[in-house]
C-alpha cells in the first residue's frame, strides 16, 4: 500500500520551492550583468518577451499592476535600455512596448533559469509520474488563474 500523502508536507514544500526560487532569481540577478533591475522588472520584461510587442495597459493586466504603476516601470526600463516604445504600424495612436536587444538578453536568461527548473523536476520521472506532476501543476495553475480572474 502506498504511503499516505501528507498535505502539510506538500504545502511546506511548495512554500519552500517558491521562496527558494525567488531568492535564487534575485541573487542571480544581483550577481549578473543585469544587476540594475529588480526581479519585478525582470518579470515585466519576461511578460513583454512572451507577447513580442504589447500595449502598456495589456501588460499591466498581465502582471497584475495598475496602469500608472506600469507606466512608471516602463519609464524606468526605457531609461535603462531594456525596452522601448514604438508606434503601432496600423494604428499610429497606439504605443507598443518592445524589448531591446538588452531586454531580449535578460529575457533569455530568465527563461533558461525556469527551463532548468522544469528539466530538473522531470529528468528522473517515468511517463506516469511525469503525467501526474504535469496534471497537478495544471490544476494548481487553473486554481490560481481563477483566483486572479
Amino acid at each position: 500500500m502506498a504511503d499516505k500523502i501528507s498535505f502539510e508536507d506538500v504545502n511546506n514544500s511548495l512554500v519552500d520551492v517558491f521562496n527558494n526560487a525567488m531568492w535564487i532569481e534575485e541573487a542571480s540577478l544581483r550577481d549578473s550583468e543585469f544587476s540594475d533591475i529588480t526581479l519585478k522588472d525582470m518579470h515585466i520584461i519576461a511578460a513583454i518577451g512572451g507577447q513580442g510587442e504589447v500595449a502598456a495597459s495589456k501588460l499591466a493586466n498581465i502582471v497584475h499592476v495598475t496602469p500608472s504603476t506600469m507606466t512608471s516601470s516602463i519609464d524606468k526600463l526605457v531609461r535603462k535600455g531594456y525596452v522601448e516604445r514604438q508606434r503601432d504600424n496600423v494604428d499610429r495612436r497606439l504605443v507598443l512596448i518592445v524589448l531591446t536587444s538588452k531586454g531580449q538578453a535578460v529575457c533569455r536568461s530568465h527563461d533558461a533559469f525556469h527551463r532548468g527548473l522544469t528539466h530538473t523536476m522531470f529528468s528522473d520521472l517515468d511517463n506516469t509520474a511525469s503525467n501526474t506532476v504535469q496534471n497537478a501543476i495544471f490544476k494548481l495553475q487553473d486554481y490560481l488563474k481563477n483566483l486572479v480572474d
